[in-house]
């Protein structure tokens, strides 16, 4: 067939589009968890995304994070910058649109970055780097019961997201705790509450740049403004909202388990049109920073699908899970980085882009 037909037969297909997966099924016997698996499985070789139904979490807690993350972004500026992240040395806290960049260009957005809610750890230089990472979040004194619900709702999605990541653990045909080791006492933990202005086309549409996760898995709650696009076969699918459900993919630590059996894959978000915004919550589940992500010993019919990690000069990976998501920090907050952390960044060089994770 010639280029020119294969591009007509791609122009009259149907639009891709993402599976939707009901995780009820993986509690309903043996031959619904089977088939569910098998569905997952597709799905993780296939876009890498996926909508999730079926979940569990309360769809009242669900709206109660979309209205405070509304009324955060509400705030005067001022209430905001009170908790900017480079005040942070743990990287927590407020960024304003632009403030970050993807392969060069800057991200069109607007959030807050939270983690684990802990004491800072004592500065010791014979400590690995990643130990300074530990630390409390900032809250908008503005807006008192946004901590309350972000933490209720951090720590649902983070058994929600252990349970799924069982689930493709079974998926592999492994035991469903084999991931346990590197996630115990706690997995690592982020969670993001998001704004992407509306803007002309003529200013750009670039939400967030193209880009892969670094953890064990994603899982993005959206409002009603569409904007994800995951890369595909035949170019970027949409992954609009759908009521009741969270879009997730898998990051880096399951391709370095599977030995790129699974992959991260690629997406961005394209900046709504003017006078609409778009409010996302993704969390991104990880595992504790002292770990190191073993090489999972797949069955020969799966092992014959890996398909090695991706091998990418700009996003080096490694199976030291502190060192890992240290660099995705230095190299996304440049400011916070040579603010608390000269030691580890080159100050004698001009800050580099920032990243989108």
């Amino acid at each position: 067939m010639t280029t020119q037909a294969t591009t007509r037969q791609a122009a009259t297909l149907p639009p891709e589009t993402l599976p939707i997966l009901d995780f009820r099924r993986f509690d309903q016997g043996d031959a619904a968890r089977i088939t569910f698996l098998k569905d997952l499985r597709e799905a993780a070789r296939g876009p890498g995304f996926f909508y999730l139904t079926g979940h569990g979490i309360p769809q009242t807690l669900i709206d109660e994070v979309l209205r405070l993350s509304r009324r955060f972004f509400d705030l005067p500026e001022e209430d905001k910058l009170a908790i900017e992240m480079v005040k942070s040395p743990h990287f927590r806290g407020y960024n304003r649109a632009g403030f970050e960049h993807t392969r060069g260009k800057p991200d069109w957005r607007e959030q807050v970055d939270i983690g684990a809610e802990k004491r800072a750890r004592p500065v010791d230089p014979s400590a690995p780097a990643w130990t300074r990472l530990q630390g409390p979040n900032q809250w908008p004194a503005a807006l008192p019961e946004l901590q309350l619900t972000i933490l209720r709702y951090q720590q649902e999605i983070t058994q929600l997201g252990i349970r799924v990541l069982q689930a493709f653990a079974q998926a592999l045909g492994q035991k469903a705790e084999i991931f346990e080791p590197i996630y115990t006492p706690e997995p690592n933990q982020l969670l993001k509450i998001v704004r992407y202005p509306g803007r002309e086309k003529s200013e750009g549409d670039q939400g967030v740049g193209a880009h892969k996760d670094s953890g064990f898995l994603t899982l993005l709650l959206q409002d009603v403004q569409g904007g994800l696009q995951v890369e595909g076969e035949r170019g970027w699918i949409d992954a609009p909202p759908i009521p009741g459900t969270f879009v997730v993919n898998i990051g880096e630590i399951l391709e370095l388990a599977s030995n790129g059996y699974l992959r991260a894959n690629v997406h961005r978000v394209v900046s709504p049109p003017v006078g609409t915004d778009r409010l996302s919550v993704p969390f991104f589940l990880g595992a504790h920073l002292a770990a190191e992500v073993p090489l999972l010993k797949l069955s020969p019919d799966l092992a014959a699908g890996a398909r090695g990690l991706t091998q990418d000069p700009l996003n080096p990976l490694f199976r030291e899970v502190g060192r890992n998501y240290l660099k995705s920090r230095l190299r996304s907050h440049p400011d916070v980085a040579r603010r608390h952390h000269p030691d580890l960044v080159d100050v004698s060089k001009p800050a580099s882009p920032a990243s989108a994770y």
